[in-house]
């Protein structure tokens, strides 16, 4: 089949790309591993697909190449997203710091996807592996000494048959959540290319601690404690949980993709307070500070984390009125400095994204195409560009999707 536009990965951006290039008149072969279409907009946000942000910016998004992410994230905002819910009737509400999620299941904005997909005469192949990628730089048709669009420099070799194609785009995605289908395959298409790959890491991703250095905290799974997790010059307020192997929660999963292995986490357990104050205020107290913090913390966790200041800090958990001032001004720097070091994070198995990917040095910020190789296009996670929790990597798939879908 001689088409003009291949994609291949049907998520989020694949699909984007495939209205968008349909709509302009572009015949449009979209290839598929999976049977199913979309399942990481299927399971995401519980169910009800957390489909962007309203605070969109830049700075949401990690990247060794931090402007590239602008001119197709001006291009196509949260506000045109809205506009297609709104076309077909999608109900949506806000949830705490910009998080817009689907009234019904994500279901409905899979249905409007394939929708607008057909509507725009894409055809779609689904349970279609993909064998080999064929180029041939000068397959295309010459006017005035450039290549038009209609030449057939793609080859793809599949399982559902040969495809020629004038361009090709890999909206593969990264390795997060392999039950969702996630393969190297982006990857290994950057590497036949010569094109480079940032390092990669799971991002959005649970932290663990060595066995001995936690067992202290692992009977303590379920707690959650609002703080404010930082690393460098990052952080987040919002709730953190502890696990059976170490933490977890809101502002785990963000810090996570900022934190370096080996290094120190900061964390602020009693954020709106000022400790040092406060305890100078309990000179004359015969409360034990196990039992005076409980009024912040859970009793477990309150026992348990005094115990290991006593264990690591050498100061010991007795009555208030028994801290000297040096003593009182180090439990106050600990409770706004708990320092720990992670072993690790669970994987990709659980990370929501992939950090790293397709080196965006290597890609034309306005239209996601290579700079090396003429009418080959990386869009979506696969591209080095990670947003934070909470819709922004859906909105990356979008716009780099609506980006590339303009341009192929």
């Amino acid at each position: 089949m001689k088409t003009d536009v291949i994609i291949i990965g049907s998520g989020a951006a694949g699909l984007m790309c495939a209205i968008q290039a349909g709509q302009r008149g572009r015949s449009v072969v979209l290839l598929d591993h999976a049977k199913k279409l979309a399942e990481k907009i299927r399971i995401s946000g519980g169910g009800r697909c957390n489909f962007t942000n309203i605070n969109t910016k830049p700075e949401n998004f990690i990247s060794t190449n931090p402007n590239f992410c602008r001119s197709a994230l001006a291009r196509y905002t949260p506000q045109d997203f809205i506009a297609l819910l709104q076309k077909h009737n999608i109900g949506y509400h806000e949830k705490t710091l910009g998080q817009l999620f689907c009234d019904d299941e994500s279901e409905a904005v899979i249905a409007m996807l394939r929708g607008e997909c057909e509507a725009a005469g894409v055809k779609r192949f689904m349970s279609c592996e993909v064998g080999e990628i064929n180029y041939s730089p000068d397959s295309g048709a010459e006017e005035n000494g450039k290549q038009k669009q209609e030449g057939h420099r793609f080859h793809v070799s599949t399982s559902r048959g040969d495809f020629n194609s004038a361009s090709l785009v890999i909206a593969t995605g990264g390795l997060s959540i392999p039950k969702t289908g996630a393969t190297p395959f982006g990857y290994h298409v950057a590497e036949q290319f010569g094109i480079p790959i940032t390092k990669l890491k799971p991002g959005l991703v649970p932290l663990t601690f060595a066995p001995d250095d936690w067992k202290p905290y692992a009977d303590l799974t379920g707690v959650s404690l609002d703080t404010i997790v930082s690393f460098g010059k990052q952080s987040f307020r919002e709730n953190m949980l502890v696990t059976h192997r170490g933490l977890s929660g809101p502002a785990i999963l963000q810090i996570s993709s900022y934190w370096q292995h080996g290094e120190a986490l900061h964390i602020n357990l009693l954020p709106d307070l000022d400790m040092e104050t406060l305890l100078g205020e309990q000179k004359t107290s015969k409360k034990l500070l196990s039992n005076y913090l409980i009024q912040w913390f859970p009793k477990s966790f309150s026992e348990v984390w005094c115990a290991q200041l006593t264990e690591l800090k050498k100061i010991e958990n007795k009555p208030l009125n028994q801290y000297n001032d040096k003593e009182r001004k180090q439990i106050a720097a600990n409770l706004h400095d708990w320092q720990v070091i992670p072993s690790g994070t669970v994987g990709y198995s659980k990370a929501e994204v992939t950090c790293g990917g397709i080196d965006t040095h290597a890609l034309s910020s306005k239209t996601m195409e290579c700079t090396e190789v003429p009418g080959l296009y990386f869009i979506g996670e696969v591209v080095d560009v990670t947003g934070q929790l909470g819709g922004y990597n859906f909105q990356w798939a979008w716009a780099s999707g609506y980006a590339a879908g303009q341009a192929v």
